[in-house]
């Protein structure tokens, strides 16, 4: 898939919503028989910072994992001398009550993108160059191929930016 990730992490720059929003992307698939439509889900995320040495990722997924608190994507890159680190939790509300117990500083909600889909050769290319098309800048953007011909990536826009996102993806309110 090729994406490079490249992220501003300035402060304030998202404000919070709490309406979740499930799109569905045009571009579909055929498997065995059957389209398949890309999916991608207006969330909720959270970040901390920690100090950027070995073993605060961990420390932070155990403490989560010992919760009970599902997470659906998860990511960290150096920030300074310190480290970012992103969740996307299934339930955000019991991911701050955990965090809140840890006490842990976070920084959220904000909102992201989780997209997930039948990969193929350009999946994330066809999505980037709609929203490039309509003069949406992607702040940030990780993809991985999932396996057994899926892919996932969680991505970003500019609080300005998001209901134009979600209009131009076909947000469907879940």
């Amino acid at each position: 898939m090729g994406i490079r990730r490249s992220r501003p992490a300035a402060k304030g720059q998202e404000k919070a919503t709490k309406e979740k929003v499930v799109l569905v992307n045009e571009r579909s698939h055929t498997r065995k028989g059957r389209a398949m439509a890309d999916t991608v889900k207006q969330v909720q995320y959270f970040y901390v910072e920690v100090a950027d040495k070995p073993g605060e990722g961990a420390r932070l997924l155990s403490l989560f994992k010992e919760a009970g608190v599902n997470l659906l994507a998860f990511s960290g890159f150096p920030q300074g001398r310190r480290a970012q680190i992103d969740f996307i939790p299934a339930d955000p509300a019991a991911f701050r009550v955990a965090a809140r117990k840890a006490k842990l500083k976070l920084v959220g909600p904000k909102t992201g993108f989780l997209v997930q889909g039948e990969d193929q050769v350009g999946a994330v290319a066809e999505l980037m160059a709609k929203l490039a098309e309509a003069k949406i800048n992607v702040t940030a953007c990780d993809a991985v191929a999932a396996g057994e011909g899926r892919y996932g990536a969680i991505l970003w826009v500019k609080p300005p930016d998001v209901q134009k996102a979600a209009r131009l993806l076909r947000a469907v309110k879940g």
